[in-house]
């Protein structure tokens, strides 16, 4: 879930996010908790469950990260971010990570001063309609009144795309994802678009899944990843390489299971024993213990475990890994080397 140009309010983030003093991790350990961003609401990314406690593949990364500089994974203040407010709330320092379902572009990485650590969900933009509506590609939505989250690039995306095609609509601007959903469902527009993951995760969780399809078309690309403020690197490489942990340790096959006893009982791999702390520094090179990278995996598990348990085959969202799935297995997901 991307963003329009919302140049006034953004500059001024980007100028405080270029102002942004080394001392996140200081700050951190100080409060004692890590303040996440996340979004309002995707189920499987990112929502509350009847308890009120955060879940969610999204939410791994603010638990992990939390793990690897406190030691402790419930350490995490959610904070809910819309697609207006979530740049905000990172540049004036409010939150300390943005994991929302965020798009890598050139304008956030660079005008906006923000650093994306990486990519944890390879992703497009899609559209999805009423069944009844008799439409099987986008191409046949000319005219069409179409739900969009304001804030968000999806709309240059659908702007681009229709203008590219020959083709008309009517948006209709919402400024959360479950008040676009809600306004679907109501029959206020005809379509709803925003990132395919969102919407195989929105459509899932309906009465009647059946009485609507997500289209063919993938619009964009969508490298989604978290983020941090530019001006504190090292904060940067610890949540980097949080994520290359969790990405690593799946290629490896270290998983939460099983993390502890590779820790005690170090093997022949020197790869696994660098990120697990048994071997070398590298804790001490980021500013964290040596435990930093398998306390994040015993919280969470490693990347295929997340996958799995939030969005995967055997959930209701039911998303299949493809270009999510590790190099080795012909997907884009792939770590730098621990050494």
């Amino acid at each position: 879930m991307k963003n329009s140009v919302i140049l006034g309010t953004l500059a001024v983030a980007g100028l405080a996010a270029a102002g942004a003093s080394a001392a996140t991790l200081d700050d951190v350990k100080a409060r004692g908790t890590l303040n996440c961003g996340v979004t309002t609401g995707v189920p499987g990314f990112a929502e509350p469950d009847a308890n009120g406690v955060w879940q969610g593949f999204d939410v791994a990364v603010c638990r992990a990260v939390a793990a690897a500089v406190l030691g402790d994974a419930e350490a995490v203040t959610f904070v809910p971010t819309t697609g207006k407010t979530r740049f905000t709330a990172l540049a004036s320092g409010e939150i300390d990570v943005l994991a929302r379902n965020t798009t890598w572009t050139f304008s956030r990485d660079t005008d906006l001063k923000f650093d994306f650590v990486g990519v944890n969900y390879y992703d497009g933009q899609g559209f999805m309609v009423p069944t009844a509506l008799g439409v099987a590609s986008a191409k046949e939505l000319d005219g069409a009144t179409v739900c969009i989250q304001t804030g968000t690039t999806t709309e240059l995306n659908l702007a681009d795309y229709f203008r590219v095609n020959g083709m008309s609509y009517e948006p209709v601007p919402i400024e959360t994802g479950a008040e676009a959903v809600q306004q679907f469902l109501a029959g206020a527009c005809d379509v709803y678009t925003t990132d395919a993951s969102a919407l195989a995760a929105q459509r899932a969780g309906f009465a009647n899944p059946d009485d609507y399809v997500v289209l063919p078309e993938i619009v964009s690309k969508e490298p989604l990843g978290p983020l941090v403020r530019h001006g504190d690197s090292e904060w940067a490489d610890i949540v980097r390489w949080t994520l290359n942990a969790l990405i690593s340790a799946e290629e490896l096959g270290v998983t939460k299971e099983n993390v502890e006893q590779m820790a005690s009982a170090p093997g022949d791999n020197p790869e696994i024993n660098r990120m697990l702390g048994t071997e070398g520094e590298l804790g001490a090179m980021i500013g964290l213990s040596s435990s930093w990278a398998k306390d994040a995996i015993a919280a969470v598990g490693n990347y295929g475990e997340v996958f799995d348990e939030n969005i995967g085959e055997s959930t209701p969202i039911g998303l299949q890994r493809g270009l999510n799935a590790q190099y080795k297995d012909g997907g884009l997901i792939y770590s730098p080397p621990f050494r």
